[in-house]
């Protein structure tokens, strides 16, 4: 078989068992609450994993890797303050998310400001989230297109067509399953490209010197002077304003959502703390391989067709150093990333279109809603449509010549997103603020957002992303400030209704009478069971014709993908012999 051939049957195998996940996870929905937050008993490991999944996606793989290979460690901060937003979570935020015992994020918005805010948030959600989904797609397009050499817009066209596929099949629980298996691909996938590129540099000291040999060592400091990238890029303060626009972010009314699927707020916290852990260790790993792209194989990343040629850095520094076989499951491992963000997005606008909006039109034109599995089946519908929408988005993206998938989701972030966020931190520590306080901070808000955005046709001088995050914060914080004197005049029913939330929010979730009985022994049987296979099918790429470092490569990632699977399937069958020992002496 050639090369090609070969990581096209580790492509369609590995498809095979991800369809097969989803097939088995299926039968766990039987409503609405399982279809879209499996139940709330999804176990902190798998949802941790998840939140960490979905924050994570191919962009990093794309994006984030043209970023790196222009600015070196400036990009750090990204991550990094997604490490701090996880923390904050794990603190206390990610239990208090989870004891709003909401559905969607628009429904907390419900709790906290009524059934006005509810919906004004829930359709800018449909906005962002299929933004957001597309430009996740068209990262994993660009990767694919960079290792495969097939055009942008088929790619785009074909992956969004199997990720719409497969997202109908089981729901959230299809994807914080798939999501965990990712994780234990990700894992030893990223610490081998990235051992392996610093073994063709010739070590860590090689690489620092390497850097230093073709000057860019001001360019890829951490910190870099302003006339250093165009609109003052790297600079201190646009780490500043990427760590203020990603923490706040991660810790808001609309991001508690993350934590619903868990039993408990306990377990929420331990959920948050799983992906500061994976996500901080991912910071120092990542962008390895871009900057040993820029060093070793700057002519063949400018070689490639894309719109940003640098975005392929990573794709490029991979099909180097990987071995025969391996750079077929990289290409599906960014494609089962993508997949849990355009999956989340889907599923998370399903439900918000389920819950939030279809019982309002349901009200207004005096129709009688759909129940149980009838409206689990109107969610599905509403995820074809949306999953077509971002396809077509992401192809637009992908004609936009000289911007990149770094620069898109910047612009998104700075114009619609830290606008929505801003009253949705501030409502979840002010109690004192009126229903209307995050609908008007939000429109005032969007005016300068909108001037920024569209700065250099009004201007003709393009705001830099700082000058929008700082910008953004400053009117939105005054405009919810000034809002609270009018807490006074507010309705006595608004009033209770606020202090409702908080006491919701701050009492534990007593799992038993509110859910009912956990599934964990099936969850880790399950997925132990799904990961042991993956890991043997990786492992049998051993027999490949590889130099010995490469064999290694491929024992390394599916021995620890199978170790990882064998050991929860015996935790879970210890678990079933010890309850069964405990049901017979009772």
């Amino acid at each position: 078989m050639s090369e090609t051939s070969v990581e096209y049957v580790v492509i369609g195998c590995y498809l095979g068992v991800l369809v097969g996940v989803g097939m088995v996870f299926r039968r766990f929905n039987e409503n609405v609450s399982d279809y879209f937050r499996n139940g709330c008993k999804g176990t902190w490991w798998l949802v941790g994993s998840s939140a960490f999944m979905t924050a994570f996606s191919a962009w990093t793989f794309s994006g984030a890797a043209g970023a790196a290979y222009e600015a070196g460690w400036s990009v750090l901060v990204i991550y990094l303050a997604n490490s701090v937003g996880f923390a904050i979570n794990g603190l206390f935020l990610a239990k208090w998310f989870r004891q709003t015992r909401a559905i969607t994020g628009p429904e907390v918005i419900r709790l906290r400001f009524g059934i006005p805010t509810q919906q004004f948030y829930a359709w800018m959600s449909f906005v962002m989230q299929t933004l957001y989904s597309s430009l996740h797609l068209l990262g994993l397009a660009i990767f694919c297109s960079a290792v495969f050499g097939y055009k942008i817009e088929q790619v785009i066209v074909v992956v969004g067509a199997v990720v719409l596929l497969y997202s109908l099949i089981g729901g959230s629980w299809a994807v914080t399953a798939t999501d965990f298996l990712q994780t234990l691909i990700l894992i030893p996938i990223t610490i081998l490209v990235g051992v392996l590129c610093l073994a063709k540099l010739g070590g860590v000291g090689a690489l620092f010197q390497g850097i230093q040999n073709m000057g860019l060592s001001s360019a890829y400091g951490v910190f870099n002077a302003p006339d250093q990238f165009p609109l003052r890029a790297y600079t201190y303060a646009w780490a500043i304003a990427m760590l203020l626009k990603n923490v706040i972010g991660y810790n808001t009314l609309t991001s508690a959502q993350r934590y619903f699927l868990v039993k408990d707020g306990r377990e929420a916290q331990k959920a948050a703390w799983l992906g500061f852990v994976l996500m901080t260790a991912g910071a120092f790993l990542w962008f390895i391989p871009p900057m040993t792209a820029r060093l070793l194989f700057h002519a063949e990343v400018m070689a490639v067709d894309i719109p940003k040629a640098a975005e392929a850095a990573y794709a490029i520094a991979s099909l180097n150093v990987l071995p025969l076989g391996m750079t077929g499951l990289m290409v599906v491992a960014m494609f089962a990333a993508t997949m849990s963000s355009m999956d989340s997005g889907l599923n998370r606008n399903a439900a918000i279109f389920t819950n939030d909006i279809y019982p309002t039109l349901c009200r207004l034109f005096g129709r009688a809603t759909m129940q149980g599995k009838s409206l689990m089946r109107l969610g599905q519908v509403f995820s074809a449509v949306f999953g077509v929408c971002i396809v077509s988005i992401a192809t637009y993206f992908a004609n936009t010549e000289g911007r990149g998938v770094f620069e898109h989701m910047l612009n998104i972030g700075a114009l619609l997103a830290l606008p929505m966020a801003v009253p949705a931190l501030m409502g979840l520590f002010i109690r004192t603020s009126p229903s209307w306080a995050a609908i008007v901070t939000v429109c005032v808000t969007l005016i300068p957002s909108a001037i920024g955005f569209f700065s250099a046709e009004l201007f003709g001088e393009t705001w830099s992303f700082q000058q929008k995050v700082f910008t953004n914060l400053a009117v939105g914080i005054v405009v919810y400030l000034l809002t609270m004197p009018f807490w006074n005049r507010a309705p006595e029913l608004y009033k209770r209704q606020a202090q409702d939330f908080f006491d919701r929010m701050l009492t534990p979730v007593d799992f038993e009478k509110e859910i009912g009985i956990p599934n964990d022994l099936r969850q880790l049987k399950i997925i132990g069971s799904f990961a042991a296979i993956i890991g043997g099918l990786i492992c049998t790429l051993v027999l490949l014709p590889n130099p010995l470092i490469g064999r290694l490569g491929i024992l390394f990632v599916g021995g620890f993908v199978l170790v990882v699977g064998g050991v929860f399937i015996w935790l879970g069958k210890r678990s079933e012999l010890e309850t069964s020992q405990i049901e017979a002496a009772d």
